[in-house]
C-alpha cells in the first residue's frame, strides 16, 4: 500500500510563534498559529486537517461498501466538526453525510454506514477520540 507524507514547521513560543504545515500531494504552505486552533484567527489547524482527512476516508470507504453490495452512490457529503476541549483534547469528531444512493432502503444503507463508520482507516486511527458521532441523510 501507498505511504503519504506529510510536514509542519512551528517557529517560537506557543501563543507568540507560528507554524506552517505542508501535504506531500499539494504545493504551498498552510499557515497556523495558537489562535487558528484556540480562538477565532481564520488560518488552518491540525483538527481541521483531520476533520477533512475523517470526512473523506468516510465517504469513499462508505462509497465502496454501497458499490460492493449493488447500490452505486451518485454522490456522498460528508462534513466534520472536530471538537477541542480541555487538555487539549480531541473529545468529539461528528461527521454529517448526506448520501444520494438510487434503489437502497434505509435500512441496508444504515448496516453499510455502521460498518463504514468502524471500519474506515481514519476512523480506526482515531480510536482515541472520545466520541465519533456520525449523522446520515439517505436520499434515492
Amino acid at each position: 500500500m501507498a505511504i503519504k507524507n506529510a510536514e509542519a514547521t512551528w517557529k517560537g513560543t506557543l501563543k507568540e510563534g507560528a507554524g506552517s504545515m505542508k501535504l506531500g500531494s499539494a504545493g504551498g504552505d498552510m499557515p497556523f498559529t495558537w489562535a487558528s486552533r484556540f480562538a477565532d484567527e481564520h488560518k488552518t489547524n491540525p483538527e481541521e486537517l483531520m476533520g477533512a482527512a475523517h470526512a473523506g476516508c468516510f465517504s469513499m470507504f462508505l462509497s465502496a461498501q454501497l458499490g460492493k453490495a449493488g447500490f452505486p452512490p451518485t454522490t456522498i457529503h460528508t462534513t466534520a466538526h472536530v471538537h477541542l476541549t480541555d487538555g487539549p483534547t480531541i473529545s468529539k469528531i461528528e461527521l454529517n453525510c448526506e448520501a444520494l444512493v438510487p434503489g437502497i432502503d434505509q435500512a441496508k444503507f444504515d448496516e453499510l454506514v455502521a460498518f463504514s463508520k468502524a471500519g474506515c482507516p481514519v476512523s480506526k486511527a482515531l480510536a482515541a477520540v472520545g466520541e465519533i458521532v456520525l449523522h446520515t441523510t439517505l436520499k434515492n
